[in-house]
């Protein structure tokens, strides 16, 4: 190894084999340099750890920690682990990790010269992230990074969106060896950390608060730290231009309490992907209080009777008109009551049935919205279609036009009509579980 000093720059060779060509940040007792790899010619990232007088050993934990951390880790998103070695020379002792170098900027940087970013691009951010820590948090023991914040997030943009994104800089990194993952150090960014995280205690959940303070701050053009606080929450919704589904759910990661907020990145990325609603104070007293079910199943009934019913009945005399203009309307209303209100009373009965099993109290109100619709949908087609066959053509024989007209487009009408009395009595619920 050669022995000038590390501020001889740029002539520095390291390890005979990594020659500096800048440095790219500094503080006590660290060094991040750009270095190029003479036996592969590549670029590569050199941290050192320097024996200085501000030096202590909780320093040299971390770095090995991060060191070990990356040699364990493999992911496209994740910086590779290449090299690890002492530093031994007249002029500079102490460790130096090296790895794979990332071409890109950091959103710092981004929001230094180009001020926010749309919502559309901070969603795409948030699911790189969330599938980058769902990898890490997976891992045995869970790999916490404990520092998330624009300037450790690499982004390369494919013309003025977004191609990919990076997370760097583990030196931070804890590994949850132990249940309840205690740390005995104070590691974190001011207003990117959660207030567990003051206290020396980490988890999964940490990381989504600070992926969500990061979301903010892109939002917003305002470090976290300089936004008001209401309840310990940061209070964004004013300086952001979102939407209230994505404002709800930054809420939700960047709930204070623990208890609160979304606990895994797999359940952050699948509220986000649905619009899922934060569990807030409100809606922990209403799953306690679930809606009554003698008022689930009135209130079905009589929805999806009075709006099924009646599209079942207008649209099967204006379609009936339309077929025949003399007798059309008093059939179509004849046909359409006697097919469309018990189908509607039955579809009500249904739709109970199925949330008071299944969606008691609500779990996904998208999920709940989107099973009770199909179900409705296909069963009133179904019922439909058994129906307009045996009032029309009982003992006759029918072509492929007669049923088209009398049978399969009626009953397609009634199915959609069920469907959409359905979604409507979601919506109530949806409403009445959150009040």
């Amino acid at each position: 190894m050669a022995e000038q000093s590390l501020n001889d720059f740029p002539r520095q060779i390291l390890q005979q084999r990594y020659e500096i060509q800048q440095q790219l940040g500094k503080k006590a007792g660290r060094r991040t340099l750009l270095a190029r790899d003479l036996e592969t010619q590549q670029l590569v990232i050199i941290k050192l750890l320097t024996f200085s007088s501000d030096f202590a050993w909780e320093d040299l934990k971390l770095f090995e920690r991060e060191a070990e951390t990356l040699k364990a880790i493999d992911h496209p998103a994740i910086p590779r682990y290449l090299d690890y070695f002492e530093l031994d020379s007249s002029s500079s002792r102490g460790y130096a990790l090296v790895q794979s170098y990332v071409e890109g900027k950091s959103l710092e940087e981004y929001m230094t010269t180009e001020g926010r970013f749309t919502e559309t691009e901070i969603q795409e951010i948030a699911k790189a992230l969330l599938k980058i820590l769902t990898y890490l948090h997976g891992r045995q023991p869970p790999i916490i990074h404990r520092d998330i914040k624009p300037s450790n997030i690499i982004l390369v943009r494919s013309g003025n969106g977004v191609s990919q994104v990076y997370l760097v800089d583990f030196g931070s990194v804890q590994t949850l060896a132990s249940k309840a993952g205690k740390t005995v150090t104070v590691v974190g960014t001011y207003g990117y950390m959660p207030p567990e995280q003051f206290g020396g205690y980490a988890t999964p959940a940490s990381d989504l608060y600070s992926l969500g303070a990061t979301l903010i701050a892109l939002a917003t053009g305002i470090h976290p730290g300089d936004l008001p606080q209401k309840n310990l929450r940061i209070a964004f919704e004013s300086a952001a231009n979102l939407s209230p589904s994505f404002v709800n759910w930054l809420q939700w990661l960047t709930e204070p309490s623990l208890e609160r907020r979304l606990t895994s990145a797999p359940a952050a990325l699948t509220a986000l992907k649905t619009g899922q609603l934060r569990t807030t104070e409100q809606s922990a007293v209403s799953r306690n209080k679930p809606v009554n079910t003698l008022n689930l199943f009135w209130n079905a009934i009589w929805r999806s009777t009075a709006i099924g019913g009646t599209v079942v009945v207008m649209s099967a005399a204006l379609y009936s008109t339309a077929l025949m203009p003399i007798l059309g309307s008093y059939m179509g209303l004849l046909i359409g009551t006697y097919v469309g209100f018990p189908i509607a009373f039955g579809n009500g009965f249904l739709v109970a049935m199925i949330t008071r099993l299944f969606f008691f109290p609500l779990k996904n109100p998208y999920l709940h919205q989107r099973t009770v619709s199909i179900i409705s949908t296909i069963l009133g087609m179904s019922i439909a279609v058994i129906s307009f066959q045996s009032l029309h053509f009982v003992g006759n024989q029918t072509s492929l036009a007669d049923s088209l007209f009398w049978v399969i487009a009626p009953s397609v009408i009634t199915g959609l009509g069920m469907g959409a009395a359905s979604k409507s009595i979601a919506q109530w619920y949806e409403k009445q579980h959150h009040n």
